[in-house]
């Protein structure tokens, strides 16, 4: 990812409220965009390599494709992003609609977008969710864009149909499915990802020479930090970075400075 300006980048969490349409949806886009610029400027002065734009406010989230106004919704709120950030920004639209993610990161110059089950297929609270990652790659190349794809394994909040070892799936997601980096998690929301499986998915990468970055995607913090990026390449932080380690709540600019320092 040699859009970051660091071996170990540390990307930053701006989890839009809830969206019109959306069952919290409080009535006011003004609030969300300020919302958003307050969240952005205090991950960016704090010192993060990178933001994460996510509908984390839409639950219940659709299981795949969203309705076109999220899409525009978050388009618009991108696009603002863009305009007000310099370093690199992504784009995660929940629960698996990669396909409007990597729409919008690549009008709005986005750098890469996350996508929660890539390949294969996984249980969760949406019902089963499967890869898409035939069409989304496709898609890619359609729209004559470089915007990476970065996927998880054995994303949160979900649980495997069979058993399969890290060895394989890692291969399937970057040699068959096309992903550029691999995001390993803990189990839900702010949840430390299990160092065994961090280190088992590292391994699997490394014994099959692939050139993919692996990424934690849950549960890092200053305490954490410097053990987890010891083993993995970089990391998504969202819930130790907020006001009372909340995932809802603003952004502390605080946190992340402290966050940063712990592995700088």
């Amino acid at each position: 990812m040699d859009f970051f300006s660091t071996e170990t980048p540390i990307i930053g969490m701006v989890h839009l409220p809830p969206l019109p349409g959306s069952p919290g949806f409080e009535g006011d886009r003004d609030e969300i965009r300020a919302r958003l610029l307050e969240d952005a400027a205090a991950l960016e002065s704090g010192g993060v390599d990178g933001i994460m734009l996510e509908n984390f406010g839409d639950a219940p989230f659709y299981p795949d494709q969203v309705p076109r106004h999220v899409v525009a919704d978050v388009a618009a709120l991108a696009g603002t992003l863009r305009e007000n950030v310099s370093i690199p920004f992504g784009v995660n639209i929940l629960r698996n609609d990669v396909q409007s993610a990597l729409g919008i990161a690549a009008a709005t110059d986005g750098a890469f977008v996350r996508v929660n089950v890539h390949t294969g297929a996984r249980l969760t609270d949406q019902g089963l969710v499967e890869g898409m990652a035939h069409e989304t790659v496709r898609l890619r190349d359609q729209l004559d864009t470089d915007v990476a794809i970065l996927a998880d394994i054995d994303v949160k909040h979900s649980a495997p149909l069979a058993e399969r070892s890290h060895d394989e799936v890692v291969g399937e997601l970057v040699e068959r499915g096309g992903a550029d980096g691999i995001i390993v998690s803990g189990t839900g929301t702010g949840e430390v990802v299990d160092t065994t499986v961090l280190e088992a998915v590292v391994n699997a990468r490394d014994a099959r020479g692939l050139n993919a970055p692996v990424l934690i995607g849950s549960g890092v913090t200053p305490e954490t930090a410097p053990e987890l990026l010891s083993v993995a390449d970089g990391a998504i932080v969202g819930t130790a970075l907020k006001e009372g380690g909340k995932t809802t709540n603003p952004v502390d600019k605080a946190a992340v400075e402290r966050l940063v320092a712990s592995v700088r």
